[in-house]
């Protein structure tokens, strides 16, 4: 059987932190004599990825994931528990290791900022010693990818969001690393953009069968670039499996949205489910999932609907549900 590209075992995350109560007395005192907590940010965490697999690493706001994901790419070592990446030991930070991964943090800038995204790259050759034809032949590869051509010689303060991004995602791939730690890669992005983002990363596993480890609280991210998700809360494991599954064993319906060409009466939408919100024109419905593509064409048929689009629930209500199952 082939090796895991990412396999860990027990991993364990502590930090200890600096309690401060409120008022000039207790901050005075706290000087002198501190108290301190320990934040458990993972907690015996244990899951293996394949090579080549694309896996959804998902919790709210403070489960652990970017701990992980640091602990992961070697940036914080462990207090206990074992990680493995590609077969090296992520803390002992290798220079092999260090070439073989690459660490993406939404809206974390490793571009030099008033310099055009092109000296950046050639600063990347240098620091991977990229041999000139491999870095000619993977630099094209990544242009024409990401469509990267106008903006290579512009400063990077002049580009958009989107274009940093896609800008950003070149200069992290120049070296070719065969696992990728993305952490948020599409954070505030337009519809637009992110889908290009989402198309690059999809065609890039493809071509180089990377290995690549996703965190996202957009949907649209998780259901379009991973076909398996691990769910961590608290710093603790809670699912680890097949996202479709996840889905239709957590949440047991749909959003329709629809836009109508006059205003309907909240009741007789409420015929075809249960009305989140409306404004007469604009409604959306939640619809039971076995039931959509009935009540979709019924509402076709029925009602002035000039645009209607049927989408999965949002991935904070799926990751809510499978918190309160457990």
């Amino acid at each position: 059987m082939q090796e895991p590209a990412i396999k860990v075992d027990e991993l364990t995350k502590h930090f200890r932190v600096h309690q401060r109560e409120a008022g000039l007395a207790s901050g005075v005192r706290g000087f002198f004599r501190r108290k301190y907590a320990d934040v458990k940010a993972v907690d015996g965490v244990s899951f293996s990825i394949q090579p080549g697999e694309m896996v959804g690493f998902l919790g709210p706001n403070g489960a652990g994931k970017t701990t992980t994901l640091k602990c992961l790419s070697g940036l914080l070592h462990p207090t206990s528990g074992a990680a493995s990446v590609l077969g090296f030991t992520p803390h002992l930070r290798r220079q092999e290791f260090l070439r073989s991964f690459t660490l993406v943090m939404g809206q974390r800038n490793q571009l030099f900022w008033d310099l055009p995204a092109m000296e950046t790259f050639l600063v990347n050759q240098a620091i991977y010693r990229i041999p000139e034809k491999d870095f000619r032949i993977g630099l094209d590869e990544l242009v024409a990818l990401l469509e990267l051509s106008p903006y290579l010689d512009k400063p990077v303060r002049n580009l958009s969001l989107g274009e940093r991004m896609r800008a950003e995602l070149a200069a992290a791939l120049l070296h070719r690393p065969r696992v990728l730690f993305l952490d948020e890669p599409t954070l505030g992005l337009d519809v637009t953009a992110a889908a290009a983002v989402r198309r690059f990363l999809t065609d890039y596993n493809e071509r180089h069968q990377a290995t690549v480890l996703l965190t996202s609280h957009y949907m649209t991210d998780v259901a379009e670039l991973t076909r398996r998700v691990i769910v961590i809360d608290h710093g603790r494991l809670r699912f680890d499996g097949n996202l479709t599954e996840l889905i239709d064993a957590t949440t047991p319906h749909r959003i329709i949205r629809i836009t109508m060409s006059e205003p309907v009466d909240p009741a007789r939408l409420g015929e075809f489910g249960d009305v989140v919100k409306t404004d007469g024109v604009t409604a959306v419905l939640q619809v039971r999932r076995n039931a959509t593509k009935e009540t979709a064409a019924r509402m076709l048929s029925e009602l002035p609907i000039e645009d209607i689009a049927i989408e999965e629930p949002e991935i904070e209500e799926v990751i809510r549900r499978v918190f309160a199952e457990r």
